[in-house]
């Protein structure tokens, strides 16, 4: 008999860019409650300060949300926003470390660095999702999650302010689901379903 996966033992990773913030601000409003699995945001930013950009995620989901801190422990019905500046690494026993290590694809953090690290631990329970931006960062890691059997998914670029990023994923990996706009949040509270 198949074991059904359980929401803590999936993961939800989603990467963006130039145009992504905005695309979250409209999709986590509609987001569930009860959502079974963390929630893991890698943005490329300028730093400013931070506490502003997690009041804000705060004030548009129902899901607690904090930046992540060396050695949290990753817990369900969370989201956890990558600190500027800092390589977001998910370890494999399922928690968080930071890592200032040279910038990997002109980012840090680095989206590819936190998809393979999160692929690694979570294989065919992780959830990989890109949204709008403007360089190829990302699109090796989706690569990468679609081989170790992970779930990937892009914001169609015909809806993203800068399409080079899922254009490239796209060109990449053929994920597995392109993605409205709109469409975002009904795909994630259907995930969250199938893990309850």
């Amino acid at each position: 008999m198949e074991e059904s996966v359980t929401g803590a033992d999936r993961l939800l990773v989603i990467g963006g860019s130039a145009g992504s913030l905005e695309v979250l601000l409209t999709f986590l409003p509609k987001l569930r409650a009860d959502v079974g699995f963390a929630i893991i945001l890698v943005l490329h930013r300028k730093q400013y300060n931070e506490s502003t950009l997690i009041e804000l995620i705060s004030s548009k989901t129902k899901l607690n949300a904090k930046e992540a801190d060396d050695k949290d422990k990753i817990l369900p019905g969370w989201i956890y926003v990558a600190p500027a500046d800092y390589h977001l690494l998910i370890e494999k026993d399922q928690t968080l470390s930071l890592d200032y290590s040279e910038k990997v694809n002109f980012s840090r953090p680095c989206i590819d660095v936190s998809f393979k690290t999160a692929s690694e631990t979570y294989r065919d329970s992780l959830i990989g999702i890109l949204l709008s931006g403007a360089n190829a960062d990302g699109a090796e890691g989706l690569q990468y999650i679609k081989q170790n059997g992970g779930t990937t998914a892009v914001q169609d670029p015909r809806c993203a302010e800068v399409s080079y990023m899922p254009e490239k994923a796209i060109e990449k990996c053929k994920p597995d689901f392109i993605l409205n706009t709109n469409d975002l949040a009904d795909f994630i509270n259907a995930i969250s379903e199938q893990s309850a």
